[in-house]
């Protein structure tokens, strides 16, 4: 298995973000991975600001995590396939579930594009 060095996180402020934080917290503490947070911001919830999220995140971030912000605005799933491919990533990893309307999947939309479009290996945390 590839060494994971990099990941792109995709955080929004839901539930389910939170727990993705967590998890590329505590695979990034095991392997030594450079962490790429990124918050897109969609019509969805574009009135939650940026430092909002993020300082929350650098809160419970520990002092020898390598990590990064990222910003970008539009289609979210293009926004988060963008980033992992110009960070060379070697793992995204996202909430199963984020602040869109539609309830009742399995899974939530973003997740499934990145999914079905990325070339880079992606986690769902739920």
């Amino acid at each position: 298995m590839k060494e994971i060095k990099k990941i792109v996180v995709s955080i929004d402020g839901s539930v389910y973000s939170s727990k993705a934080v967590e998890r590329a917290i505590e695979l990034a503490q095991k392997g030594q991975a450079h962490l790429c947070f990124l918050y897109v911001s969609a019509h969805v919830h574009k009135a939650i600001p940026s430092d909002l999220i993020f300082g929350s995140i650098w809160e419970q971030l520990p002092k020898d995590i390598s990590a990064s912000r990222h910003e970008d605005t539009g289609t979210v799933y293009e926004a988060i396939i963008r980033l992992a491919t110009k960070e060379n990533a070697d793992l995204i990893i996202m909430g199963s579930r984020g602040l869109g309307l539609f309830r009742g999947a399995l899974i939530g939309s973003q997740s499934q594009k990145v999914i079905e479009h990325s070339n880079i290996p992606v986690m769902v945390v739920k």
